[in-house]
């Protein structure tokens, strides 16, 4: 199981870190990634962490996005720095055994409940 939490309604400039607290499974046996959508769009990528540490993000987060690991408190995290309107969405931490095209959300097996995040201009 995984729980997400960390969003909220911040001006744009802001940051927000998210948290994803596993249960039932070792965020260290796995990789893991964070996907977003909005309404009437498909879920997408923004970044990974891979079992084996590599780690990705999609263009329009690069440098402003860093996506980190906690072996002990089982955790994955998300610190968004500078926040973008475009940046509003429902955020989602994802988990998969396997060895697949990370990027896909449909190749991930475990999904949290969402955190929403809205920046606003």
């Amino acid at each position: 199981q995984l729980l997400d939490v960390g969003g909220g309604s911040v001006q744009a400039g802001d940051s927000l870190r998210l948290s994803c607290a596993a249960s039932g499974l070792f965020v260290s046996d796995v990789s893991m990634g964070w996907f977003r959508q909005v309404p009437g769009k498909d879920r997408e990528f923004v970044s990974t962490f891979t079992k084996d540490g590599t780690i990705s993000y999609r263009d329009s987060v690069k440098g402003r996005f860093t996506i980190s690991r906690d072996n002990i408190k089982n955790s994955l995290y998300l610190q968004m720095d500078s926040l973008k309107p475009e940046d509003t969405a429902a955020y989602y931490c994802a988990a998969t055994r396997f060895r697949v095209d990370f990027e896909r959300a449909v190749n991930y097996e475990y999904w949290g409940q969402g955190t929403q995040v809205t920046v606003s201009s």
